[in-house]
């Protein structure tokens, strides 16, 4: 090895930094982190860096190797999913490994992509490059649920945000909006969104609340995921913000109705419409909507209501995510439940999604599960 293997897990955890920087603007492709280090006699050094560019492309790899050139040779090469080894719009990056003169890759993941899966080892060991898999690869898994369940399950990965107050409730009565958690906690939602590739929503919460959906941390607007409405009879106001805005992000609406001239509307404002099949309840069937999302590239998609959506997601057992923010204000028995029919111990006691965390957040406290 070209550098010491007590090393493996400080530079791993590097490349996964790395990587994250690329999730919410890598879709389609995953969001992938690279490091190549050489040993030196003062101790390794990191010689390229580079994680996978908005679009997908160039990948991490090929960053990282433009970045360290003739140095690339001799080192070795962290990365957090097995290098492609396909030809896409650019050479397969195992390829690109080989030519540099790349001595070992240490890699987290093996890709579930079948034009992948194993093949880019493969193709590095048959070339001579020492080949390590499995170094901070329960992270890795964190990191690329989207890809790994778009692959797997033809759907993106489904992290649900609620924030309910101490009694339960997620709005007031009449499905007036209300103000629950303090605005550190917002500033965590909005991180959220950009990590996001895409935030979805019910109609009824448009028609309620009116929101932006957008990602406004400071600097950050760019990184706004792409919007999408539920809307079986295509009642979206043309002159929501959601619509006001859709030219410079992203709006998509999946619709039941073939109502032509509201749909033109929508289109000729800059909305993307697309038609949802209609499950036996007379609702847009879930799990072909995220199937429709899927197809069009989306990997990670965060749900933020409303109480609807959000229970039926879980009854659907959709639900691969969920942040849970509790706040200490009380709405009161008249107030909205934060899940439509059924209590909140149907997310917080589900068996199917375990906490992995409570945190605070100023006044408010964070619960995070995730799917068992």
């Amino acid at each position: 090895m070209t550098v010491d293997s007590a090393e493996h897990t400080r530079f791993m955890a590097m490349a996964l930094a790395l990587g994250r920087r690329g999730l919410g603007q890598a879709w389609p492709n995953p969001a992938v982190g690279a490091v190549l280090v050489r040993p030196t006699a003062a101790g390794p050094v990191v010689v390229g860096r580079g994680w996978t560019q908005p679009g997908g492309r160039p990948h991490a790899e090929a960053e990282a190797l433009a970045r360290a050139g003739a140095d690339a040779r001799g080192t070795t090469l962290y990365v957090t999913l097995e290098p492609c080894s396909h030809q896409g719009r650019g050479p397969p990056c195992a390829d690109l490994i080989i030519a540099s003169g790349v001595e070992q890759v240490v890699s987290a993941l093996e890709d579930p992509n079948p034009l992948v899966s194993g093949d880019g080892h493969a193709r590095l060991r048959a070339r001579g490059i020492a080949v390590e898999v499995g170094v901070g690869a329960a992270e890795a898994r964190r990191d690329h649920a989207g890809h790994i369940r778009r692959i797997r399950d033809h759907r993106p990965n489904v992290m649900l945000k609620l924030a309910v107050s101490r009694d339960g409730k997620a709005g007031l009565a009449g499905r007036r909006p209300a103000t629950i958690t303090g605005e550190p906690a917002r500033a965590r939602v909005h991180l959220m969104r950009a990590m996001s590739d895409a935030v979805l929503v019910g109609i009824g919460t448009v028609l309620a609340d009116d929101p932006l959906l957008t990602c406004r941390l400071p600097g950050m607007g760019g990184r706004s995921p792409v919007r999408i409405v539920l809307d079986s009879a295509v009642r979206l106001p043309l002159h929501s913000r959601l619509v006001q805005s859709a030219r410079e992000v992203p709006v998509w609406v999946v619709a039941a109705a073939t109502a032509a001239d509201r749909v033109k509307a929508l289109e000729d404002s800059g909305v993307s419409v697309m038609r949802g099949e209609v499950g036996e309840t007379g609702r847009l069937d879930l799990e072909s909507v995220l199937r429709r999302i899927a197809e069009r590239g989306i990997t990670r998609l965060m749900v933020e209501g409303g109480p609807t959506v959000a229970a039926a997601l879980i009854a659907a057992d959709l639900v691969d995510e969920a942040a849970l923010f509790r706040s200490d204000r009380v709405i009161g028995a008249d107030g909205i439940d934060a899940l439509a029919g059924m209590p909140l111990a149907a997310l917080a006691g589900s068996p199917r999604l375990i906490c992995a965390g409570t945190e605070p957040v100023s006044g408010d406290r964070l619960e995070l599960y995730e799917r068992h």
